[in-house]
């Protein structure tokens, strides 16, 4: 289905691949901005749609213990929600967004499910040690780790990028998907999986995030040197290289007149809703992959092909 909707004096169009005319599906958002990243997934208008009500989950991750870093929201929320149908139990590190963490932690709930939250800095090498103690404290293993958080921030030119913006986009970025991989490696086992986020941007090298896409290359190499080192050992490394989804990350990063074009440079023309990555997570998680490492899968609705 197909929605428009007017804003001001523009129009946008929003379609609903669910077929659900109660929810509204966005294509393309209105102008929109937020002052802080990572961003807040309950300032966001209209909200990202999380769950799919047509999935169920069959067991694929019973008894499973994930790490899912930034699951308060955006991708993160949408992977933890799915694994939570399928039978895993979630720890939730994220950095301030308390609101979105609550709700996501309450929808987890609700669902019958377990969830831990931890609040503080993933680019801080004692937050990492943090999370891997509590998650051992709460449920004895860990089994799954999606390294998800993330910052991006829109600079025009090079020049226009600090020192501080520089540091912190790598911290955050590449320092704390390694500190916590490196905390949480001792305890992973035959048959666990190592999930990293880097984005289609890596492959076509945006010209507005250059600090963004270096961490984002530097994930892939990461990723695939692991899955190389930890090969023997049954524990795969993957990546996935989302397009445009919306997320805080999209109002938190853009000036707001970008915002509605996000996503059209696609094959298909618009953007996606967090749910529609949530069986890409579950796929890498479970053995459903089992003979899959070092692999990048590219979920961008044809932005990037090959």
């Amino acid at each position: 289905m197909n929605y428009d909707y007017h804003f001001g004096n523009k129009f946008y169009n929003y379609y609903d691949p669910l077929g659900i005319e109660s929810t509204k599906y966005l294509i393309m958002a209105p102008e929109q901005s937020q002052t802080q990243q990572p961003g807040m997934e309950y300032l966001m208008h209209p909200r990202p749609i999380f769950d799919n009500p047509n999935y169920k989950g069959s067991g694929k991750l019973k008894d499973k213990v994930a790490i899912i870093t930034g699951g308060d929201s955006g991708l993160g929320r949408a992977c933890a929600v799915a694994f939570i149908k399928e039978g895993a139990k979630v720890v939730i590190p994220y950095y301030n967004e308390h609101i979105d963490a609550k709700e996501t932690q309450e929808y987890i709930e609700a669902l019958g499910g377990e969830c831990l939250l931890l609040s503080g800095n993933i680019a801080d090498k004692r937050f990492a040690k943090e999370i891997v103690k509590k998650t051992l404290d709460k449920f004895g293993k860990i089994d799954i780790l999606v390294n998800n958080a993330g910052v991006q921030y829109q600079q025009d030119k090079l020049e226009d990028i600090t020192d501080e913006q520089f540091d912190w986009t790598m911290k955050v970025n590449i320092y704390g998907m390694f500190y916590l991989t490196r905390e949480a490696l001792p305890y992973l086992k035959k048959g666990s999986s190592i999930i990293n986020l880097t984005s289609v941007t890596t492959f076509y090298g945006d010209p507005q995030l250059i600090d963004y896409v270096t961490t984002k290359g530097a994930i892939v190499g990461f990723t695939r040197a692991l899955a190389r080192n930890l090969a023997l050992k049954g524990i795969r490394v993957n990546a996935i290289a989302p397009g445009f989804f919306w997320t805080p990350l999209q109002p938190a990063c853009w000036v707001k007149e970008k915002i509605p074009s996000l996503g059209a440079n696609a094959a298909m023309a618009r953007g996606a809703m967090p749910y529609e990555l949530a069986p890409t997570f579950v796929f890498l998680a479970s053995d459903d992959s089992s003979y899959m490492t070092g692999q990048i899968i590219h979920n961008n609705g044809g932005e990037i092909m090959g």
